[in-house]
Order: C-alpha cells, then structure tokens, then sequence
C-alpha cells in the first residue's frame, strides 16, 4: 500500500506575504532579574570603591606619590564606569524578550544592537537548566539551548522565573522529535 506524500515544493514567497516580525507576541523576563542585576553591578562597583579607598588610605605599606595622585582619577573611572553599567541595565533588560511557538523558540535582545535568534525547536540537541546561588534566591533560572552541530549553546533566555524555565523545558523536550508540520 503506498502512502500519500506531498510532493516537494520551494514556491517564491513575496514580500508582501512574509509575516510582521513586529507583530510576534513575545514574553518578558521575571522582574527579579533587572533587579538582581542592579544590585550585583551596585555592590561589585561600591566593593572595588571601598577596595581602592582601603589600599589608599591604609597605613600599613607607603603609597607610591604616583598611585596617590591617581586615586581621584580612579575613583572617577569606576564610579563612570559603575554608573554606565547601571544605567544599561535599567535599559537593557526590559528589552530581553523571548516567544515560544510550536517550531521554534525566538530570543530578542540587545539595547545598542538588537538582536534577534530563531532557534528550530527540531534542531535542538539537548537544553540545560542553570540555576546559580543568586538564581536560587531570586527564584529564577537560565535555560540553554545547545543547536545540533555546535558545541556551544546557541542562547541563553536568562532570568525566566524556576516554574516558567522548567515548563519550557518539557515542551522542548516533549517537541523536540516531532516532525515539522
């Protein structure tokens, strides 16, 4: 008995026919994660502060004339930086968005270069579940996806609050063999 398959077709698509990226229903991050973030980049630059304020001002060893008219620059230079990286994450984070559909997993983020990663779900090859100290207290989860030929993961969606990254986890799992429709 034979099978009806379909025959192979490559028709032209038109532009006018392609989909509105814009129009794709995408999902934020827990909101723990911008805060979590804040608060690392706050303590490590008010740390690195208080470490170069300790070393100038100890009484212990003699400071180099050098190093002690360098200090003022130094703690401009962290404070600049430490205040830049504050800031983009105030506006980074929201932007890092992602969507699941029945194919694929799409991941959109960057706040200078967006960015946007369209991950087949069939080419997925195996998908980890990170969760580190931090992640544990603020309830949240990395998820990786590793893509069929590489050895690296092909993204991360950081910050997916524990019950969402878990779900997501099964449905790729549970997906991943299935043939396209």
């Amino acid at each position: 008995m034979q099978q009806d398959t379909p025959a192979f077709s490559n028709s032209l698509v038109t532009p006018e026919a392609l989909p509105d990226a814009r129009a794709l229903e995408t999902l934020p991050l827990s909101p723990h994660y911008r805060t979590l973030n804040l608060a690392i980049v706050t303590v490590v630059f008010a740390l690195l502060l208080i470490g170069v304020s300790v070393v100038r001002f100890q009484q212990f060893v003699p400071v180099a004339e050098g190093l002690v008219k360098a200090y003022p620059f130094v703690l401009v230079i962290l404070a600049a930086l430490g205040i830049l990286s504050f800031l983009y994450h105030v506006f980074a984070d929201p932007l890092i968005r992602y969507a699941v559909r029945e194919q694929d997993l799409i991941l959109q983020n960057g706040l200078f270069f967006r960015a946007t990663v369209c991950q087949p779900i069939l080419r997925v090859q195996h998908i980890e579940l990170k969760r580190g100290p931090l992640d544990r207290m603020a309830k949240m989860a990395k998820l990786q996806v590793y893509s069929a030929g590489g050895s690296a993961h092909t993204f991360e969606i950081p910050g997916l609050p524990e019950a969402r990254a878990r779900q997501l986890r099964q449905f790729i799992l549970d997906h991943k063999d299935l043939d396209a429709r």
